[in-house]
Formats: C-alpha cells, structure tokens, sequence
C-alpha cells in the first residue's frame, strides 16, 4: 500500500512539474499547488476556493496534503491545463476580458463559471448575453449628491455607439448620453462597498466624470463590463480599419495605475497640504476630496521624461507648506513642480514607481493633443 501511495506521489509530481502545469488555469498565478480532479487543471488556492463552491462541475484538491489515486493521476496527466484550456477556452471573444490574479473576486469568479458551467467558449459564434450590440437593464446607480444607490435603467447601444442612463424607467429622454470611444470602466468593490462594485468614467470638455454602480448579480455586472468592451471594440474595428485586433484590444477599459489618499499643496508652494483622495490613470493624474465623488477637483498631466517630465523622492528643500505626513514626491514638469506627502514609506514608493512606469513611456499624437490641458483645477 505504500509502494503505491509512493508511485502515485511521484506521477503527480511529474504531471504538476509539466511546464503547462506551472502557471494557474484560470487566474495565471505563478506555482499553483491546487488541481481539479474532474475538470484535470491546475489551479490556485484563491481559484480552488472558487471551484468548490461550483461542486457539480468541480472537486477540487490540494496536491501537497490530500491523497490522489492512481486513476485521478492518470486523469491529470491525460489532462492538464493546456489540454483543458484547448477545449474550454477555445472561443474566446477578442475583447472579452481574462482576469489575472490580480482581479477582483466577481470578475475570476465569473469567468471561472464562464468557462466550465455555462461553457460559454466551447462553440465558434455561440450567442453570448454580451456581444449583440445592445444591452439593457437596471443597475443601482450612487446619485452624485446624496450618495444614495437607486435603480435607473440604462441603454448600452452599438448601432448608436453610446450608453445612456434614464432617471425613470418610462423617460423618453436619457440623463446621459455617452460615446463608447470616450468610457472606462474599471472594477471597484473596495471605493463602492459592494462586491459588484463598478465604476464608469468618461471624458466631457475634456474633464473626467465618475459613475459608481453596482448590481445584485455578479454574473449581470460582468456582463455589462464585457458589453461595454465588445461595443467598444466594433466602434474602434471602423474607426481604425487597419489596426490588429490585439492593437484595438488593448485601447479597451483599463484598471487604473494607482489609487488612494496622498497630501496636496497649491502652486504656491506655501499652502497647507490637504488629504485628497488620487487616481492616476495613465496620464491622468486626479484628485478628489472623496473616493467616490463624480468629479475631479483637479487634474494633472504627466508627460514623459523627453519633455520634461520627471519624478524625484522627497520634497525640495525649504517646502514651506505645514503637511503631516513625511514621505514626500516631487513630480516635476516644464511648467511647475507638484508636490505631494504619504502617509508611508510603501505609499510613497509605490507610488513613484507608478508615475515612473508613465514618465517612461513616449507620448503619443494624441497625448500631445491634450496636453493644452496641463492642469485643470478649482479651489480645494
């Protein structure tokens, strides 16, 4: 009986070291040491923990601390992750978005359920609930003033390029009418408090406007955001004829480079530094007095290092302004330097690295085009 635990520990350690097997099925995480015995895929602890709770579909066990059979052996082997993949992530529509490790729990786990429940990507040109061109539905909306969530009906249209919300369900005129080429749409549970948590951006006279929404279902929240890309991604197939799909894949909703709560002073430089809220997205830089405010108080334009653009650690000397927190950044541009404290040293870091991987990057003809915009801003 040993003799055969032995051998089995051994095959399966064979199977597990196959460098398909390295990587984690559904979310990529590196050194997966959890493995479906029905499905025969390789896969994390966070992804297991999502397997299990799908039990007709999937069983799922530790490959270091329970015991694997011989035929269940055999079946990883016979399986494995790449072969899995070949059948249940076959049909994968170009724009719909595949979570990393790095993704909220909604969008893993629904496109865990995507995959080996619903077997949406089994089929060439299967119907999916998100890519007719139209979707329309209910979604709790956090009003802008009294930061109340209600229900309000919202129209995502293809044929009209736009999304639209209405403030009553009979209202024959939108609150807004938005053109897909100008929306993000980036998953937030932590800012909104809800699991389902979505946050809609869009650009108006070249401002950035916040929509907080969420909806009960995590399968109906993710089908918008794919909705969303899979509208966006036919708009820009015609407006860039001669783009790659993956060149038009990749200009679709996007996460934001980095968020949370820095200390800002005026263009004075003597001002008291203020606690503001801080989402750089790209070359955006905005900040709040909320996380969940719809608009920025102020924006700032990062360039790249060839303009001029450029970030240093700590601030300059003789900083005049009272701040109470000691980590600062300097971001330094042609026009003025901006400065910035955080309340730790990790804060600060992360941050420089942040606007570090932007400042690197060349600017493109329509980053110059906005860039007349340097710095938007009210009093704070």
């Amino acid at each position: 009986m040993a003799g055969g635990n032995e051998r089995s520990m051994r095959a399966l350690k064979e199977v597990w070291k196959r460098p398909e097997n390295s990587l984690c099925a559904d979310c990529g995480k590196p050194d997966p040491d959890w493995a479906s015995s029905t499905l025969g895929v390789f896969i994390c602890l966070s992804c297991s923990g999502i397997h299990r709770n799908i039990p007709s579909i999937s069983k799922v066990k530790s490959l270091k601390m329970d015991h694997w059979d011989d035929a269940q052996v055999q079946f990883l082997a016979k399986n494995g992750n790449a072969v899995t993949k070949a059948t249940y992530e076959a049909h994968i529509p170009i724009y719909y978005y595949q979570p990393t490790y790095n993704d909220c729990q909604v969008l893993r786990e629904q496109w865990i359920r995507a995959k080996y429940e619903r077997k949406e990507f089994t089929e060439p040109g299967k119907q999916l609930p998100y890519s007719d061109g139209v979707k329309e539905g209910i979604l709790w909306k956090r009003g802008r003033d009294n930061g109340q969530f209600l229900p309000r009906k919202f129209l995502l249209s293809e044929r009209e390029g736009c999304l639209k919300y209405f403030t009553k369900q009979d209202a024959k005129e939108p609150k807004i009418n938005v053109k897909i080429d100008v929306i993000n749409a980036t998953f937030q549970p932590e800012k909104i408090g809800n699991p389902n948590g979505l946050q809609i951006t869009y650009l108006k006279d070249n401002k950035t406007r916040n929509i907080f929404v969420y909806h009960e279902s995590g399968k109906e929240v993710v089908d918008w955001f794919n909705a969303i890309r899979s509208v966006q991604f036919h708009y820009l197939k015609v407006a860039f004829p001669i783009a790659s799909d993956n060149e038009i894949k990749n200009r679709l909703t996007r996460n934001f480079l980095r968020e949370g709560y820095m200390e800002k002073t005026g263009p004075k430089q003597k001002e008291a530094f203020k606690k503001r809220w801080f989402t750089l997205d790209h070359r955006r830089l905005m900040y709040f007095k909320d996380p969940l405010d719809a608009f920025a108080k102020g924006e700032v334009f990062v360039g790249s290092r060839e303009n001029g653009y450029s970030v240093q650690k700590g601030l300059p000397s003789g900083t005049q302004g009272n701040f109470s927190w000691r980590y600062g950044i300097t971001i330094v541009t042609p026009d003025r330097e901006y400065l910035f404290t955080c309340e730790t040293e990790t804060d600060q870091l992360e941050w420089i690295k942040a606007f570090t991987s932007v400042i690197n990057q060349a600017m493109t003809p329509q980053e110059y085009a906005s860039k007349c915009l340097d710095y938007v801003s009210v009093p704070s």
